[in-house]
């Protein structure tokens, strides 16, 4: 963020610049034009090449030629799984979590929960699944101190906290409050895909709005949300791989930058998806890599999205876990900075 809320417009600023060198000018303001200059000295931006990028984040194998775990059957309630899930590795053990569904059963959507000592062979928690009553799906898990912060989709897409001291016990906490720079409610809608981060006493949120863009917002609280910027930090296109649908699935730090993995359509319906990243020095602006999409449309799975990574202690693992969870290897092994 620039002063008095002024923000940084990437390749649009100059644009902007010229049309407000036209308005001081004929206003006869120099002094304000000198001003105006200073405060929109253009940063240098990347253009997304290669070297923004290090290989181990972005050059991944094949997919699992087999799910690691995927739908039961037409008598459970995970006939079907769904959506982004959330693999996390703590106390020498892998833990997911997932959204689960037979709509023949319930129109409602659940949270399951799998555990691994591998990351590669799940088993189902026997006392799936976890929530009965509040709709979850689309997590995202941050762990901070001793609690767990679940950040998922309810009902109608909007976004909603849920909270847990032992990852099966969890509790609701309510619909996310999203305010616009102003502290006005942002317009009523979808609010989905929920992507959390912590850093400095600060929460960040990212979330996208029909797929159609992407907004980040901030809390110190976790009860109201105040949007960093009005306008998206990411939008689709121009390119084809995302001209469709944007949505972020994660946000990592690595080195002194951070990279954002999100899912992305270049067909109006959304029949086929892709995993895409972008980098970002301060978490408002991005840039999308030059070589996206790093996981194409997989032809045994089109539809397979949702990717997040994770590391095994020796390389980076990138799990999609809709219609089910796969799995890609990092083709570099390096530890994790």
């Amino acid at each position: 963020m620039f002063p008095n809320g002024v923000f940084y417009l990437g390749n649009r600023l100059n644009t902007v610049v010229l049309i407000m060198k036209l308005f001081f000018c004929s206003m006869g303001l120099v002094a304000s034009l000198v001003s105006f200059e200073v405060l929109f000295a253009e940063r240098p931006l990347s253009d997304g090449s290669a070297s923004d990028f290090p290989p181990e984040l972005v050059e991944f194998g094949p997919a699992s030629e087999q799910p690691l775990l995927a739908g039961t059957d037409s008598q459970h309630w995970d006939q079907s799984v769904r959506e982004r899930g959330w693999v996390m590795r703590e106390d020498g053990q892998w833990h997911l979590w997932y959204t689960g569904y037979n709509d023949e059963l319930s129109k409602n959507r659940f949270l399951g929960y799998a555990t691994s000592s591998d990351g590669l062979n799940w088993k189902r928690w026997p006392g799936n699944p976890l929530t009965r009553q509040v709709w979850v799906e689309d997590m995202c898990v941050l762990k901070k101190d001793a609690t767990y912060y679940m950040f998922a989709e309810g009902l109608d897409d909007m976004a909603h906290l849920l909270t847990s001291k032992d990852r099966i016990h969890w509790q609701e906490q309510g619909e996310l409050d999203i305010r616009m720079s102003n502290g006005q409610p942002i317009s009523s809608g979808p609010r989905g895909t929920p992507t959390a981060w912590y850093e400095n006493d600060t929460w960040w949120l990212f979330y996208e709005r029909r797929d159609l863009a992407v907004y980040v917002a901030t809390s110190k609280d976790m009860k109201i949300w105040t949007n960093v910027i009005d306008q998206p930090c990411i939008e689709r296109g121009p390119d084809a791989y995302d001209r469709y649908a944007v949505a972020i699935d994660q946000i990592v730090k690595y080195g002194d930058r951070y990279f954002a993995y999100y899912h992305a359509s270049a067909l109006p319906k959304w029949g086929e998806w892709t995993t895409c990243i972008a980098t970002s020095d301060d978490l408002v602006h991005w840039r999308k890599y030059a070589k996206n999409p790093i996981i194409p449309v997989n032809p045994a799975s089109p539809g397979a999205s949702s990717g997040t990574i994770i590391h095994d202690g020796q390389a980076w693992r990138l799990y999609t876990t809709h219609p089910d969870v796969r799995i890609y290897f990092s083709k570099h092994a390096i530890g994790q900075r």
